[in-house]
């Protein structure tokens, strides 16, 4: 099985080094694909070209990087991954070795930060998502190359493109849950107040739900606000 891990970004020029180096490892068995939309980065040879197989640029929008790159994937399966994610250690051996007759699936999660909640947060995401079989980006989602074909891949909308997908994979089959950890950035929660963040993010799911504009709320979860002013 080979993999393709595609890694969208906007404005993470401090950051992507960190993202990269960790996954070099890796490479015998994977290609590293960035789509990155940041606006005026010079069209080839970025420092951290050396660091990555593919580099696209692409206009804004998560889903529509995430489905650029996974056009030019050569990967039987694909792993999208977060630019302020880290995989656990022996990530694609565990998904070779699990995966069997799945098409999809998504890591547990821990948050990085030192307040006690952070840990709460992070349970109540493994176990809501696998009560429901609905898997958030940050539990880096990984599929089948011919599974995302098969459900359209990322409906292209601001915000929820995750919990879209994963409702039109459960469809094909349930997600393979691994409880192997990815490590992602708790620095939005603790920015916008752990507490505030917690009661926006279930508004924001329960709106989207009742069928609000995904571009609304995407302006909202950027804002850390309730109501557009």
């Amino acid at each position: 099985m080979k993999f393709s891990i595609i890694i969208p970004t906007l404005n993470e020029e401090k950051t992507i080094v960190s993202c990269l180096l960790p996954l070099q490892a890796l490479r015998d068995n994977c290609e590293i694909i960035i789509v990155d939309a940041t606006e005026n980065q010079p069209a080839d040879n970025p420092p951290h070209a050396h660091l990555a197989d593919k580099i696209i640029h692409s206009p804004k929008g998560r889903a529509r990087q995430m489905n650029l790159g996974a056009s030019q994937a050569s990967g039987d399966l694909l792993v999208f991954l977060h630019a302020d994610t880290y995989l656990p250690e022996n990530a694609l051996p565990l998904i070779e070795q699990h995966i069997g007759d799945r098409q999809w699936g998504r890591f547990d999660i821990q948050l990085s930060g030192d307040h006690f909640m952070l840990n709460v947060i992070a349970w109540m995401m493994n176990r809501r998502s696998r009560l429901t079989g609905i898997a958030t980006g940050d539990q880096v989602i990984f599929v089948a190359k011919k599974a995302f074909a098969a459900v359209g891949r990322y409906p292209e909308i601001a915000l929820m493109e995750d919990i879209a997908l994963s409702k039109m994979l459960k469809k094909i089959g349930p997600p393979l849950c691994l409880s192997a950890k990815v490590t992602s950035s708790g620095r939005r929660w603790q920015h916008f107040g752990i507490y505030r963040t917690i009661l926006l993010m279930w508004s924001i799911r329960l709106r989207y739900f009742f069928g609000t504009d995904p571009q609304l709320l995407a302006e909202l979860y950027s804002r850390g606000q309730f109501w557009k002013p």
